[in-house]
């Protein structure tokens, strides 16, 4: 008798499990599955995880394979959270070994960097998918608040968007500016053509977001401008030619804002040379340098509440399952196991759990850090934290108000998070510059 273990297209041959604790690593197995049998709750789930990721990360090919069965047997794709979170991660780490194992592990999947297919949304898709849960409009109803805040009186505003949402962002913006006492600015929205390929993906080109944005614009009298940072395909192209007063056209008496939604994370965060674990060369840092040397009025900053960038599979895998309940248990108290937006949001999830878990090196672009890092490594290049006002606060209550009750926000130093029943998700922050700014701002309640 044989188990077989699927992951899209990968498939593995597994033995007999009555012959799993005949052997030394069966012994071992034994230990992780000590207390465990017939009640597989997430501790126990969690240390058969890691014992799988100890045994690829030692090549023992035959207790890997074990650890999968007794895994495949756990997991669900419509089962509890904890079951639901499980399929994702071991398709993950089925993934992995189809790139490592040799021939006798009876592999036979896709050599493609992602087993996992992504989808094209519509305009309107993409609408619904934002609103779904609270993950990205928490970013969105924290930085607007803050932004708008910052450039109170301004008659020209640049905004330099860097996110994964398409621009989903700024028609609440371009409303709330519409009804400014004083009269709406002249606002423009420049993005980088360059974008990581990772969900939300739209059907749509970033010409035809910035035509309906414009759209929007005029039907609330708001003078509005889009541009396209051309020649920035890659990041390289990006920060070398693009990042300057020049190029991006900045104009004197127009004021800087700079955001970063869920965009960071996809910048390396390894030196680019120079010694393991100094920042100072790493993509993300050079980053936020060149953003400093802009003088922006304002920079917010929004992304995932946790540290998934340890060189240990272990260490993500511990992560990662503690994280990543997150989005399977909110999506559980309020959608049926078989819609189909549920099983879309939960495979972008996936997503992003296979590239954490199934990936090395220049490969791994899923890299978070948390916030108080993340914050740590922005005052690092010379920004100053500007705290969120208490006009802001009550915006982003208002929107949780709108989600099921276990949503929450708690400040952190000058953090805003997101909770989960009381976890931490998604933490957002804003940021002047430390220094001589001829455009001073004043975050104060």
């Amino acid at each position: 008798m044989k188990t077989e273990v699927r992951g899209s297209t990968t498939s593995i041959s597994l033995q007999n499990p009555t012959t799993i604790f005949n052997t030394s690593q069966g012994a071992s197995l034994t230990g992780a599955l000590k207390g465990c049998l017939g009640s597989l709750d997430g501790a126990c789930i969690e240390k058969l995880l890691l014992h799988c990721a100890s045994a690829l990360e030692s090549n023992d090919v035959t207790l890997a394979q074990q650890v999968m069965w007794v895994l495949n047997n756990v997991a669900s794709s419509v089962g509890d959270p904890n079951q639901r979170l499980t399929s994702w991660i071991l398709r993950a780490l089925i993934s992995r070994a189809s790139k490592v194992c040799p021939t006798p592990m009876n592999f036979n999947g896709s050599t493609s960097s992602s087993t996992i297919p992504t989808r094209l949304m519509s305009v309107t898709e993409l609408a619904g998918y934002v609103d779904l849960i609270p993950w990205h409009r928490f970013g969105y109803c924290a930085s607007n608040s803050a932004i708008f805040k910052a450039i109170q009186g301004c008659p020209k505003v640049h905004i330099l968007d860097f996110s994964i949402t398409h621009c989903m962002q700024w028609p609440t913006l371009i409303d709330a500016l519409a009804k400014r006492p004083e009269g709406p600015p002249l606002l423009r929205v420049t993005v980088p053509n360059w974008r990581p390929q990772v969900p939300p993906l739209l059907n749509v080109s970033s010409e035809e977001v910035g035509l309906r944005l414009g759209n929007f614009s005029r039907f609330r009298d708001v003078p509005f401008e889009f541009n396209v940072i051309e020649n920035s395909s890659s990041l390289e192209l990006l920060f070398s030619t693009q990042l300057n007063p020049s190029s991006l056209d900045l104009q004197d008496d127009e004021v800087l804002v700079v955001n970063c939604q869920n965009w960071l994370r996809y910048l390396s965060d390894e030196p680019l040379g120079g010694s393991p674990g100094h920042q100072d060369g790493s993509m993300r840092n050079t980053f936020l340098n060149m953003i400093r040397s802009l003088n922006p009025r304002i920079i917010v900053v929004v992304d995932e509440d946790s540290d998934l960038s340890a060189p240990s599979l272990s260490s993500r895998i511990t992560t990662c399952f503690n994280y990543m309940w997150i989005p399977f248990d909110s999506l559980e108290t309020f959608l049926p196991k078989d819609s189909t937006q549920r099983m879309d949001y939960e495979s972008d999830v996936g997503h992003k759990i296979e590239n954490i878990i199934g990936f090395e090196g220049h490969q791994r672009i899923e890299r978070l850090e948390t916030g108080v890092a993340m914050s740590q490594r922005i005052r690092n290049v010379g920004f100053l934290s500007a705290p969120f006002c208490e006009e802001t606060v009550k915006e982003v209550k208002g929107l949780l108000d709108e989600h099921a009750s276990g949503w929450g926000m708690k400040r952190e130093e000058d953090m805003l998070v997101l909770t989960w029943k009381g976890h931490n998700s998604v933490f957002a922050t804003a940021w002047v510059a430390n220094g001589p700014n001829p455009n001073g701002l004043l975050m104060e309640d």
